[in-house]
């Protein structure tokens, strides 16, 4: 491993990608840690300590895919879910807004143009987001944690006790900017380093989180046994949650590795004396087309409803605002049985929905029948286009099936176990399979460099 390692940074143009694409990643890392100046920090902090259990779950999943720590009020607060949030919408809207459609038939000119309109749509998303973020949940959360009605312990106050309108504009101008700097970021990795920019900066923040989330689990924990129903962490829970590592690391691998092959034969030509043709291969489809967007996109739009409902719920004593916060508390709960309904039903809508994006089986049929290849026991044309359809329903079906059971196992580890939501998520569910599947696919694409230069890849 060390002689490959080393073979990497060998190779002029694949080090100069490598060391970019570090290099990006610590400056997101740097800017992680910068706090907003007109916010204090220390009431911050009082304020996350003190925060209900559902919305301290909450805000814990939106850091997990935002690769953002909203617990804290920072320059990179928002992460890159508005950019996602952004994508999420042009993809819907592209399947039912004909002007989107016809963007996306024109290739290349197309793409760039809906990018351009993805990252204007990012903007206003940041400013309606930061907006929300600190109107809602700094400056009106804070004053409930510490028991007072006014804000006199943040800096920048005028005579209400609350930030003047210039600090919030110049608040929630910060935080937008640093969300469109990560975009910025993401797609530099994309062009000039190695791997899928957004996938990396997610990546990067579930994997500085898990070294927290382990201590906390540790500083908690004894070697005795205690037993699976106690409120404590013993040997055998922890067992338990190594087992679950290794068992979601190995199904996410077998997963991503899972392929349907689906054998084709190519028909025979003569051009001269010789022969072409007539050999018989095989179309890899896998298994989980769309690898980890499904899970990123529903968790995406999952976050919208708990803050739509909880503020119409805030308006007042009403029984209109009791239903509201009601809807509110059972959409943002994880434990609920509703809300994981919800989210297995959304992961297989986006499965579909995805694979629906990037697979295209007349598409493929057209270009099996042009250039002379076919699939034993199918004719070019329609059937095979209906054979190539069935097979990668049946296929995502499976696929789906595995995102959403991986979704809800930090449900049941942390209700089983007892042990912290956190935790689960980092060492049990979607944040290790994020990790580990971005991983995969950066390790595959620094292969395709390895091996296009006749060196063995790393996974050889």
């Amino acid at each position: 491993m060390l002689e490959k390692l080393r073979i990497i940074f060998t190779i002029p143009e694949l080090r100069r990608k490598v060391l970019l694409t570090l290099f990006l990643l610590a400056i997101y890392r740097i800017g992680w840690q910068i706090p907003l100046p007109m916010i204090d920090q220390a009431q911050v902090a009082d304020f996350a300590k003190n925060m209900s259990g559902d919305l301290a779950k909450f805000l814990a999943k939106v850091s997990v895919f935002s690769g953002s720590q909203l617990s804290q009020a920072t320059i990179f607060g928002l992460g890159i879910m508005p950019y996602i949030s952004a994508s999420i919408i042009l993809q819907l809207m592209g399947t039912v807004y004909p002007p989107l459609e016809e963007l996306k038939k024109e290739g290349e000119a197309g793409r760039k143009k809906i990018n351009e309109y993805t990252r204007y749509l990012t903007v206003v998303l940041c400013l309606i987001q930061s907006a929300g973020y600190l109107w809602y949940v700094i400056m009106r959360h804070q004053g409930i944690a510490d028991g007072s009605t006014n804000m006199t312990h943040i800096a920048f106050e005028n005579a209400d006790g609350n930030l003047t309108f210039m600090w919030q504009m110049t608040a929630i101008m910060i935080m937008t900017c640093g969300s469109v700097f990560l975009m910025w970021l993401g797609e530099q990795i994309d062009e000039y380093g190695i791997g899928n920019g957004i996938s990396l900066l997610i990546m990067a923040g579930i994997v500085a989180m898990m070294p927290g989330a382990l201590m906390n689990l540790l500083a908690n924990a004894s070697v005795e046994l205690t037993g699976f129903s106690s409120g404590k962490i013993g040997l055998e829970k922890i067992i338990m949650l190594v087992m679950m590592f290794v068992g979601v690391v190995v199904g996410v691998v077998f997963i991503t590795l899972g392929q349907r092959r689906i054998p084709t034969q190519s028909a025979k030509h003569v051009r001269g004396r010789r022969v072409y043709g007539g050999t018989r291969q095989y179309m890899p489809l896998r298994v989980n087309q769309a690898g980890v967007m499904p899970i990123i996109f529903a968790q995406s739009l999952l976050m919208i409803p708990p803050f739509l409902f909880g503020y119409f719920g805030s308006s007042g004593e009403t029984q209109f605002a009791q239903i509201m916060q009601s809807i509110g508390r059972v959409l943002g709960s994880p434990q609920s049985m509703v809300y994981n309904l919800v989210y297995i039903g959304m992961i297989y809508f986006f499965c579909y929905f995805w694979t629906a994006i990037t697979f295209n089986p007349k598409e493929i049929s057209d270009n099996m029948k042009d250039n002379g290849t076919f699939i034993p026991g199918y004719r070019p044309g329609r059937r095979t286009e209906d054979y190539l359809e069935a097979v990668i329903e049946r296929i995502t079906y499976v696929g789906a099936g595995f995102l959403a059971l991986i979704a809800v196992v930090p449900t049941i580890i942390a209700e089983l176990l007892g042990v912290d939501y956190m935790v689960a998520s980092f060492y049990g569910g979607t944040g290790l399979l994020i990790a580990v599947s971005v991983a995969f696919d950066l390790v595959q694409k620094i292969d395709s460099h390895l091996v296009m230069r006749n060196y063995k890849g790393l996974l050889e």
